[in-house]
């Protein structure tokens, strides 16, 4: 209920008393605060003096002076009774007493009765602080028995229900004081007890609790928070007096090593700390470190390096910022950790820089050392040889090694070595380093001179002129200097009894032939001899070579003309029947050409007479033979000139004289031809030719197998390297021939025995390609290729 409607209410009231006479009483009652609707007041019907069934009649009713209605009447029984909660402090604050007014009118008559309800209290409220805590503030040099006024508690209960004492939570160093001013005024005051450290405890957290009369009694507590305030009493203190750390020497600008953490049990600038080096006139520390005043923080600063210091001993200081600054100290001893940063170090003394090829293994051409200046696996080396070389490491003592000769040496296949040593640590990852070591390999004389060719072939022409250069021979030494300096000579022959120096001669600087002879191919047709290169070396070294020369034939020789016929200006004749038919042999011109090869192939020519019709010769084999029969008019007498010419350029020739007689009977031929076949007058020309033939033949091939055999048997090294064993072929013409290597000598047989002769061939040298020329019974010479010539006869058959 506001003010102003209870006030509007009693003036309503006062005006109705003024208006009407009125009659009124008072009635008290009390009731406990809080009591339960419906609660008993009292029986108001009876305190007022009305029967219960007038109630109603006379319109009975109470009026309140508050907006709620805290009381109603039962009008059956005439009871007032609780209509709603009542809370005295709520409806009386603050105030001793509390009273409710109720106004109770009756009608018929008018009557006014004042009723008084005392509100009696219960202990229904705790004690209670404004503030749920409170700080105080003592520094730790407080005297005992120092007092620290608390804040007051409040009840709204009254009486005995309200505060009467405080109460303080249990603790070493504090007391609580509680002072009574009457009912309602009850302080507390705090009392130091025990001296403070702010270092032990900083803090103290206390409870005082308030506690009223009530029964049962009722509390309230206040949170005192005591703030022991700092005096510089303490020093810092480090963790430790020593600390140990690790931090690698690659470490960057900045980085963090360690953070020193000092404390001071002080508070304030008596408790802020300050961090520094002590050893400051340690250049080597204030460069490679620096030191966070504020939060003591070690951090690189410099460039660490292992290899110039392993480890760092540091002074540190914390001190702290009170008036009278107290100070502590550490030590910090920080190890350097090794990383992999230095690559090896070759070093190397030569001992030997140039080695003889012919040094043994095992000789030592150099000492090598390796350095690494890094520890640990950074700093274990082992060293290698980097390309397949005749050299290897040999290990004697650690890092020392030792270059020798692991292989054979050869100068003319590598006269100097770039040894390639290689150096790798154990490091992660591994670092290397190479160094070249130049290794030149000095010559001796282990290598004879060469020859260019295994066998030198010479052909020479004969008629050559004497001191001519006829071949050149070369010989290379892969040795050097005077170990490859050639010089040449002749070996002689002792088989052959002749000096082959009579015959050439040597240049020993150049190795030019010279001959020293004219050759005739007709004496000598081929020889051999050796020539030895030698080189200057100690001892010297040397090797030969076989010469074969061949000496070539020129056209130097005329035909001469075989008996029974002589040469132009001797009488020769021949008779013929004059019954003689086409192709009636007449003669055979023989000549032989101590030449070879187209020089010794000869061709017959009639020339004269000339433009004769009844005679004609074989340009091959040199028979004359009649062209037609003879008539009457033909002479009895034919005078014939034969030229016989080789092939050779220029040609050579010679000629013979025959007369053919025609005669008139075959008797007087028969005569004629049977005394030239006298058994008396000895062997027949034919005959001689044949048996000399064979003999020479046999002769021949005796020698060759003889000289097989001792070729076999002897192996000697001045033989000829072409050389074949001898072989007689038989032609299917009947004829046959013996060949060598180097010479064919052909026999032919014609089928007249009587007329048939034996020429021995010389077959061309040196040998060239080509079909062997066969001689037909048409007198035509054949060939594929006129590569086969017809040599000379052997010599002349004499009659």
């Amino acid at each position: 209920m506001t003010l102003s409607y209870q006030k509007d209410l009693w003036i309503y009231f006062m005006l109705l008393l003024s208006c009407l006479d009125l009659a009124y009483g008072q009635i008290s009652y009390s009731i406990p605060e809080e009591a339960k609707q419906g609660t008993f007041v009292g029986n108001i019907a009876k305190d007022i003096n009305l029967n219960v069934q007038e109630l109603e009649s006379r319109r009975f009713q109470i009026v309140s002076g508050s907006k709620k209605k805290y009381f109603e009447v039962n009008f059956k029984t005439g009871i007032l009774y609780v209509n709603e909660r009542i809370d005295r402090e709520e409806l009386c604050p603050n105030t001793a007493t509390c009273r409710v007014n109720l106004e109770a009118i009756v009608n018929m008559p008018l009557n006014l009765f004042r009723i008084e309800v005392n509100i009696l209290d219960i202990n229904d409220n705790s004690p209670s602080f404004r503030e749920k805590s409170q700080n105080v503030n003592i520094t730790e040099s407080a005297f005992l028995g120092l007092r620290f006024p608390l804040r007051s508690a409040s009840d709204p209960d009254i009486g005995s229900n309200s505060i009467k004492t405080y109460n303080l939570s249990p603790n070493d160093h504090f007391s609580v004081d509680v002072q009574s001013g009457g009912d309602q005024s009850v302080s507390a005051e705090l009392v130091l007890q025990k001296a403070l450290d702010r270092e032990k405890q900083a803090v103290i957290h206390l409870v005082l609790t308030a506690v009223d009369g009530g029964k049962p009694p009722r509390s309230g507590t206040l949170q005192i928070v005591v703030n022991v305030l700092d005096i510089n009493d303490n020093a810092p203190v480090f963790k430790s007096s020593l600390y140990k750390v690790r931090v690698f020497e690659n470490a960057v600008y900045g980085t963090s090593v360690i953070t020193l953490n000092a404390t001071d049990l002080d508070s304030g600038l008596n408790g802020e700390i300050v961090y520094s080096f002590i050893n400051q006139e340690n250049e080597r520390v204030l460069e490679a470190f620096a030191i966070d005043r504020r939060t003591g923080e070690i951090t690189v600063k410099g460039n660490l390096d292992f290899e110039e210091g392993s480890a760092y001993e540091i002074r540190a200081q914390a001190e702290d910022k009170g008036q009278s600054p107290l100070a502590a100290h550490c030590k910090v001893l920080i190890e350097v950790i090794d990383v992999n940063d230095n690559v090896p170090e070759i070093a190397v003394t030569s001992l030997l820089s140039t080695v003889k090829e012919d040094a043994s293994v095992g000789t030592v051409l150099a000492l090598i050392t390796v350095l690494d200046s890094d520890a640990g696996k950074n700093g274990i080396v082992h060293c290698r040889l980097s390309d397949s070389v005749p050299f290897k490491l040999q290990s004697s003592y650690k890092n020392y090694y030792s270059l020798v000769v692991g292989g054979a040496l050869d100068r003319e296949s590598a006269s100097q070595y770039n040894v390639t040593i290689t150096a790798a640590d154990e490091g992660t990852p591994p670092l290397s380093s190479t160094s070249v070591i130049t290794v030149h390999v000095s010559d001796v004389n282990d290598n004879a001179p060469r020859f260019i060719k295994p066998v030198y072939e010479v052909y020479v022409k004969e008629n050559n002129p004497v001191g001519a250069v006829i071949h050149t021979v070369s010989a290379f030494d892969p040795d050097l200097d005077d170990n490859a300096r050639v010089t040449y000579s002749l070996l002689e022959n002792s088989n052959t009894g002749v000096p082959v120096s009579t015959a050439v001669n040597v240049n020993s600087v150049s190795g030019d032939i010279y001959s020293m002879q004219t050759f005739n191919y007709e004496e000598v047709k081929t020889f051999q001899f050796q020539v030895q290169a030698t080189d200057a070396g100690v001892p010297p070294q040397s090797s030969n070579v076989t010469v074969s020369v061949f000496i070539l034939d020129e056209n130097d020789n005329s035909p001469g003309i075989l008996p029974p016929y002589s040469e132009h200006g001797s009488g020769n004749t021949e008779h013929i029947p004059y019954s003689a038919e086409a192709g009636y042999f007449v003669a055979k011109i023989r000549a032989v050409d101590a030449d070879c090869g187209y020089n010794a192939l000869l061709s017959y020519h009639i020339v004269e007479p000339k433009r004769t019709d009844l005679f004609r010769i074989s340009t091959s084999t040199g028979e004359i033979r009649t062209k037609r029969r003879l008539s009457e008019n033909d002479l009895k007498t034919h005078p014939l000139v034969i030229l016989v010419s080789d092939s050779g350029e220029p040609s050579l020739s010679a000629t013979v004289s025959i007369d053919v007689v025609a005669v008139e009977s075959a008797a007087e031929m028969q005569s004629e031809f049977r005394h030239v076949q006298k058994k008396e007058d000895g062997f027949s020309h034919l005959n001689l030719y044949l048996l000399i033939a064979v003999v020479s033949v046999s002769v021949i091939f005796v020698l060759s197998l003889l000289s097989l055999i001792v070729v076999k048997c002897h192996r000697r090294d001045d033989s000829f390297s072409g050389y074949s064993p001898p072989m007689i072929t038989t032609h299917p013409d009947g004829s046959w021939s013996y060949s060598k290597t180097t010479q064919q000598y052909d026999v032919c047989f014609s089928s007249d025995t009587l007329k048939s002769d034996v020429v021995v061939f010389n077959s061309p040298f040196p040998p060239q390609d080509g079909d062997l020329i066969s001689i037909t019974g048409t007198d035509t010479l054949k060939g594929n290729r006129l590569m086969s010539q017809i040599y000379q006869l052997f010599g002349s058959l004499e009659y």
